[in-house]
């Protein structure tokens, strides 16, 4: 085995290794989901792979098996087993490195389209468009956090993510400019101080009884490798608060309605297989949505659906400095706009 590199530091050689691995966590890593952690370190090996290897007890932490859901902490020793990696993966394991190889204008372009909501010496909120990736891997060569890093705009020597939007949803994200930011805003989202709303376009008239799904959800790997979540017994407790702010109707594309919604869990793709599971998917889904009506076309063969209609809306927290309480807000984008102003929808 390998020694432990340095405390501070990720030990991964950059080029393959035929044995065993011995990485150590760094502090700047601290309470990152061990999946996340080793997909932005594994640059090449599939995420089946990556998955199977938590799954099977490949990866140990400190001697014994975890879930894809543990995070890790300072000084955690893994276990990496016998795995190519690609030949430009970062060196280290740091994520710095992989910044540092993005062209600076390639990133600027991805920066210069990433709202910014408010920002300090501490913390980051920003505005994620729709269709952006919140970090670069499978196929996807530079997301959010590549482009901030990046992009020459800011000199932080410390900036994570705090939390993810999938690439289909736009709107609120925090990142972290310090470890003890980091550290409080985790601490916030596990004892549910924290709260998130997000406008959703779903399908079909809600029902006005529903104001709360509570179903547990289950995460499964298909035979192509794709990650999907579906509500079953034994999975993941998940509750959602739901209200309806309108009713809305199109000759073309019949009853929708608009939807505030809360999360009061942090499962994966929560939002979106809660709705679905009640019968009104979101509007624009590619994985839990209606595809043949999310498909129609308008005047002149354009499509009438443009993207996913979830928006990660407002945010409450409390400033890790200060303790003041945060609302934040971002503003709906274009396309979502037309589609509410084409549905007849009134103003938020």
């Amino acid at each position: 085995m390998s020694a432990a590199p340095h405390p501070g530091a990720v030990g991964a050689p950059s080029t393959p290794a035929p044995a065993v691995q011995q990485w150590l966590v760094g502090a700047e890593y601290a309470g990152q989901r061990i999946d996340n952690f080793l997909l932005a370190r594994l640059k090449g090996v599939p995420k089946t792979r990556i998955y199977r290897m938590l799954r099977t007890g490949e990866v140990r932490v400190n001697g014994g098996r975890v879930g894809s859901d543990y995070r890790v902490q300072e000084d955690d020793r893994l276990r990496i087993p016998p795995i190519r990696v690609a030949a430009n993966a970062p060196e280290g394991g740091d994520l710095r490195s992989a910044a540092s190889r993005v062209s600076p204008s390639m990133a600027r372009s991805v920066a210069d389209k990433i709202g910014v909501v408010m920002e300090d010496e501490v913390m980051l909120a920003i505005d994620k468009p729709f269709g952006l990736a919140v970090h670069g891997g499978s196929g996807v060569k530079l997301g959010v956090i590549e482009a901030l890093r990046a992009s020459g705009d800011r000199d932080d020597a410390y900036l994570e993510l705090v939390h993810r939007l999938d690439r289909e949803t736009s709107g609120l994200m925090l990142l972290a400019k310090r470890r003890s930011s980091l550290t409080e805003f985790h601490r916030q989202l596990r004892e549910g101080e924290m709260r998130k709303r997000y406008l959703a376009l779903v399908w079909g008239g809600w029902p006005a009884d529903v104001v709360r799904i509570e179903a547990p959800l289950h995460k499964w790997v298909n035979a192509k490798g794709e990650r999907w979540v579906r509500v079953q017994a034994g999975g993941q407790a998940a509750i959602t608060k739901v209200k309806v702010l309108q009713h809305l109707h199109h000759n073309a594309l019949g009853e929708l309605s608009l939807l505030q919604c809360e999360p009061l869990t942090g499962r994966t793709h929560q939002l979106r297989v809660h709705l679905a599971s009640v019968g009104h998917p979101i509007v624009g889904d590619p994985k839990y949505g209606l595809h043949e009506r999310d498909a129609q076309h308008g005047p002149k063969g354009t499509r009438r659906v443009a993207r996913m209609y979830l928006h990660a809306w407002m945010l409450r927290l409390k400033h890790p400095a200060s303790g003041e309480t945060l609302h934040l807000k971002a503003t709906l984008e274009a396309c979502f706009q037309a589609m509410l102003q084409l549905l007849g929808a009134r103003a938020l």
